[in-house]
């Protein structure tokens, strides 16, 4: 008797038969990280989009990540397991308030993180990841003022590393990183005295004056590894425990719970799972659609942040 194929054998024939690539963030659950064909944060993901090969997307992560890889692949199908895995600071920005903005502001540069709406993309010059933030900022000339958006941790730290005096951030914020408690990063310290800490930089400042690195998740992760301490305390989405433990097994690594869910998760990135993972690939649904017309202006300033090396 021939035994019903697997959730994990159905993803991979689908894989092959839609000539599909499965993208997923370092923040996803380990089992769909292990099928992924590419895992990595958001700058990594929105250059494997740009370059991937094939027909479909299957995008493990959340909305905007999608929309992303679909400016970056019109003609290509972007699909993802649930179309409600969304993100706190895509909400904080809502188009109507930057259009307002910029009515009032004309003069600024208009600087926007990735975690932002497709429809904000839109409405800015230029965009960024937490791992090219400071950079991005530092290509804009001195002289020109900038508003920086929506994350206003991250923004903060941009301004500290930049020195950038005129510069506005938007009062955005991740409803996980932005939770963390300096206090329990005190008390971490004091549980594990030989860990060194590694910070995302959408943490509070408090907590990030006390890490011994502020990065990326992909820059966490590579950081880690390279270092010859044996513990770490890693302040960001504790999905990334399984590229940090993958990379580096002999290491251990805590996490700090925020005062958001006594925890260290994503709801949403938790929304997805292999079965909504199956079904998108089986049925291409959720679908990612943008008009045209917001896909062209989009697509500009996430080319010219892809070009900033």
């Amino acid at each position: 008797m021939v035994s019903a194929p697997t959730i994990t054998e159905e993803i991979t024939d689908l894989k092959r038969s839609r000539k599909a690539v499965l993208l997923a963030h370092h923040y996803q659950d380990p089992e769909i990280q292990e099928l992924a064909d590419a895992v990595g944060d958001s700058l990594e993901l929105a250059r494997q989009a740009r370059d991937f090969q094939g027909d479909v997307i299957a995008f493990c992560g959340v909305w905007f990540m999608a929309e992303t890889a679909k400016v970056l692949n019109p003609e290509r199908t972007v699909v993802v397991p649930d179309r409600d895995a969304g993100c706190s600071l895509v909400d904080s920005c809502r188009v109507e308030d930057l259009q307002a903005w910029k009515r009032q502001n004309p003069e600024y540069t208009i600087v926007s993180y990735i975690n932002t709406s497709v429809e904000v993309k839109a409405e800015s010059d230029i965009l960024c990841t937490s791992r090219n933030a400071v950079k991005i900022v530092n290509s804009i000339p001195a002289g020109t003022p900038v508003m920086f958006l929506p994350d206003i941790n991250l923004g903060n730290y941009v301004k500290r590393q930049t020195g950038r005096d005129n510069m506005k951030i938007w009062p955005g914020a991740c409803i996980v990183h932005a939770t963390f408690p300096a206090r329990r990063v005190s008390q971490a310290r004091m549980q594990h005295p030989q860990a060194l800490v590694a910070a995302h930089p959408e943490c509070p400042g408090d907590v990030l004056a006390m890490a011994d690195f502020i990065g990326s998740t992909s820059a966490i992760v590579d950081w880690c590894a390279a270092q010859d301490a044996p513990e770490f305390i890693v302040m960001t989405e504790s999905g990334v425990r399984y590229s940090l433990e993958k990379l580096a097994p002999h290491k251990k690594f805590y996490f700090v719970a925020n005062e958001q869910c006594n925890c260290s998760e994503c709801p949403y990135m938790k929304r997805n799972t292999l079965e909504k993972v199956r079904d998108a690939l089986r049925n291409l649904e959720p679908r990612v659609e943008v008009t045209p017309e917001i896909m062209s202006r989009a697509r500009l300033p996430i080319e010219r942040m892809l070009a900033v090396q």
